[in-house]
């Protein structure tokens, strides 16, 4: 079962990659060397491809994980191992570095934790935050032998979080927490889903420039996440809704502290996403309108 495992893997991470436009080797190797029936826990299994109803695996044959789809952990919730195809893509935009620092909001049972413990190697370290106990437990089981992980078993939205190169967020919210911004290093990137809980948003990605208010932003894509707790709202949902139908794509800076002017796409507490470019470019990369669900 082990070389057909391997099988699967490597025919898995070869047809994500292409599905998600990235030629990182790395990535590619990440999600070869990663076993999902790991973090899956035992079969059969309920799976999605995203928007559609989950459909249970006749059994608990590895073969039905290694599919570029979402891949239920919860189905009450709606709470799921993410769409892997998107977060590959999603990582190559990151382009998280060997021996770099990572943090994780909503690390789950794991499985994109290990992920990011192999992209970032043994000179790295990853700090997984994930506030569901049952999640918590699981992950903290599944991720006992990887040395680059501290699972924290608290929200991840706190003044004490460590100083990082990334931060990796898998749950949707409002607004970006003040705390990630706080904690990325200069030249530290942030990703996360701009898109409260049913609504669907983008993926956005926030760099730390070295001075100024000014940071390069860039969506990345369309996404829909379960919420993530005290960073919901319902009438930033609605102006958000409303923002995206009216494009999404001319968004390169998010502006911290000054009044909104003429070129505010959306505003938040404090901060609001601008259609002009910040001093420095954000990452060169086309968004991907196709890969939404995590």
């Amino acid at each position: 079962m082990d070389d057909r495992s391997d099988k699967y893997r490597a025919f898995y991470a070869q047809l994500i990659c292409a599905a998600a436009k990235t030629t990182d080797p790395r990535i590619e190797q990440a999600f070869r060397n990663v076993r999902r029936e790991t973090f899956a826990g035992p079969g059969p299994w309920s799976i999605s491809f995203g928007g559609h109803p989950y459909v249970v695996t006749p059994d608990d044959d590895p073969a039905f994980l290694y599919q570029n789809a979402l891949l239920a952990l919860d189905p009450e919730r709606g709470v799921n191992i993410g769409m892997p195809s998107a977060h590959a893509y999603w990582l190559s935009g990151c382009g998280v570095k060997e021996g770099e620092t990572v943090l994780q909001i909503g690390a789950g049972t794991g499985y994109y934790t290990a992920i990011l413990a192999a992209l970032v190697g043994p000179g790295g370290g990853v700090y997984a935050y994930e506030i569901d106990e049952r999640l918590a437990a699981l992950a903290r089981e599944n991720l006992k032998d990887i040395a680059e992980v501290e699972l924290r078993e608290r929200s991840g939205i706190a003044s004490d979080l460590p100083s990082v190169d990334v931060i990796y967020v898998c749950a949707g919210a409002a607004q970006p927490a003040m705390e990630w911004l706080a904690a990325l290093r200069p030249g530290g990137r942030l990703i996360f889903p701009l898109a409260p809980e049913g609504v669907l948003g983008g993926m956005l990605m926030i760099t730390r420039p070295n001075e100024g208010t000014a940071w390069p932003a860039k969506f990345l894509g369309r996404a829909q996440f379960i919420g993530c707790a005290g960073l919901q709202d319902a009438d930033a949902g609605r102006r958000l809704a409303e923002a995206f139908a009216k494009g999404w794509e001319r968004v390169p800076s998010l502006r911290r502290g000054d009044v909104p002017d003429e070129t505010c796409w959306f505003a938040g507490d404090g901060w609001w996403l601008s259609t002009a470019p910040a001093s420095a470019p954000a990452v060169d990369m086309p968004p991907h309108a196709d890969l939404t669900q995590a």
